[in-house]
């Protein structure tokens, strides 16, 4: 299963980068710089906005579809989605089957004045700290990696530091423990990490089940104005659309196309 192998790769490269930079010493950086920041969880924030709100996604490659973008001038791809209204910017940052890198996040941070999520399979918490370090205002934690135990400590660990975490489900029983682990934010991902099929209903059906108080978040398979305009009336608040907007020449145009906005 795919997310079993992005799993155990991942588990590699933290233990790997902990010979460089001890847990100790991530958690305490980690800790100064929350001390320090006066503003917090911008990423929930920038998603209660009026009317549907978009994280816009910064990705090179994918497991299922291979190189999306050749030309990957990831920089000026950000300022393009913040310029366009972007509420939030996503960035990969999993090396091996996304191709994305840490530095491609902390470039873009410095670049841009939105919150930034970093999108990677956290399975430690010295990630969670390390997401912190590099800038990041958010981070994405998967229902389906993480036992409820370990979800509410990660989620106690993100309130620690400021960062906000969009929960990843799937199904009925995914969302409720992200409810019962205390998410604030909750995303359904249309796509089964397990199948790599998508059915874009996934979102709608499923958004009942989550209370209005939390922000709920639709990921995958969005390509067109029909489907953010169902998603609007669903009452979801963001959409979450990476392969779209990174296939896209004129990604301006197309995140105007896809919230229904008149463009020239």
């Amino acid at each position: 299963m795919i997310l079993d192998t992005i799993a155990e790769a991942t588990a590699l490269r933290v233990a790997n980068q902990k010979k460089l930079v001890s847990p100790k010493e991530m958690q305490e950086a980690a800790l100064r710089i929350a001390k320090a920041q006066q503003h917090r969880f911008p990423f929930e924030q920038a998603l209660l906005r009026e009317d549907i709100n978009f994280i816009c996604e910064v990705k090179k490659a994918s497991p299922s579809k291979g190189i999306i973008a050749e030309d990957f001038p990831y920089v000026q791809i950000a300022r393009e989605y913040e310029q366009a209204g972007a509420a939030a910017i996503s960035v990969l940052t999993e090396p091996r089957f996304f191709l994305g890198k840490d530095e491609y996040l902390e470039e873009i941070v410095n670049a841009v004045s939105i919150p930034v999520l970093r999108k990677d399979f956290t399975i430690d918490p010295y990630q969670i700290y390390q997401a912190k370090t590099l800038g990041a205002s958010a981070v994405l934690l998967i229902c389906a990696l993480l036992e409820r135990p370990v979800l509410r400590e990660y989620l106690d660990i993100c309130r620690q530091l400021g960062l906000s975490a969009l929960v990843e489900a799937h199904d009925e029983q995914e969302i409720q423990t992200a409810a019962d682990a205390g998410a604030r934010i909750i995303g359904v991902n249309n796509r089964n990490l397990k199948t790599f099929d998508v059915d874009i209903q996934n979102s709608r059906r499923l958004r009942a089940l989550v209370p209005e108080s939390v922000i709920f978040v639709a990921e995958s398979g969005i390509r067109t104005a029909d489907d953010v305009q169902a998603l609007r009336d669903a009452g979801v608040h963001a959409v979450l659309i990476g392969e779209s907007l990174m296939r896209s020449p004129d990604k301006t145009k197309m995140l105007h196309t896809l919230r229904g906005d008149a463009y020239d």
